[in-house]
């Protein structure tokens, strides 16, 4: 059995070009999008199973990357972004009009990913961005409503599409702890 995680995984993706300096990411909106440019490739680019990260509709998964910060460029319609949660680790900046997240940075100087800003390249119409290469997280979307059993399906689909899943401690054991933490949020749902 096939699971859908996100559009530009179902569809296959492709490793990206060597000589790629990077592209345009817009958000959703049909008028007046925001637009932020990136001067880099992307890095460390994976599928995402958390809770905070951006995803299209209907996707179990986002797929995001970082780059460095100071290759980020806010360049059209920077009057709309706004940080989602000024209390988390990852400061999300999306646009108030679509809801799209166009990139996160960590402002903590002493965190390790501290120059680091994530984005995602399904925002860009330009080619040549490397794909995912992994999933992380794997387990935390039992948290917005997937039920354990179909965990086992989830990372199969995962490895036949090339993406090995990755949590902090063993799948069985971290189902465990995010079926809990479902149950304490109500988004726990049994097959």
């Amino acid at each position: 059995m096939s699971t859908a995680i996100h559009p530009s995984v179902d569809h296959g993706f492709q490793k990206g070009a060597t000589d790629f300096k990077g592209g345009t990411l817009r958000c959703s909106c049909a008028t007046d999008p925001v637009e932020v440019r990136i001067d880099s490739q992307v890095l460390f680019n994976h599928a995402c199973g958390c809770t905070k990260c951006w995803k299209p509709a209907g996707a179990l998964f986002s797929v995001v990357g970082v780059v460095p910060r100071d290759k980020v460029t806010v360049t059209a319609h920077g009057e709309k972004l706004k940080i989602v949660d000024d209390t988390a680790l990852i400061q999300r900046h999306a646009c108030t009009g679509c809801g799209t997240h166009l990139f996160g940075r960590i402002e903590n100087k002493a965190h390790a990913f501290y120059g680091l800003d994530f984005i995602h390249t399904e925002l860009s119409k330009d080619t040549g961005w490397d794909g995912p290469g992994f999933a992380a997280f794997v387990s935390s979307i039992i948290e917005s409503g997937t039920p354990p059993s179909a965990m086992g399906d989830v990372r199969q689909t995962l490895r036949d599409k090339g993406l090995e899943p990755y949590d902090c401690l063993s799948p069985a054991l971290m189902d465990i702890l995010s079926a809990h933490a479902a149950k304490a949020k109500g988004t726990y749902r049994e097959a």
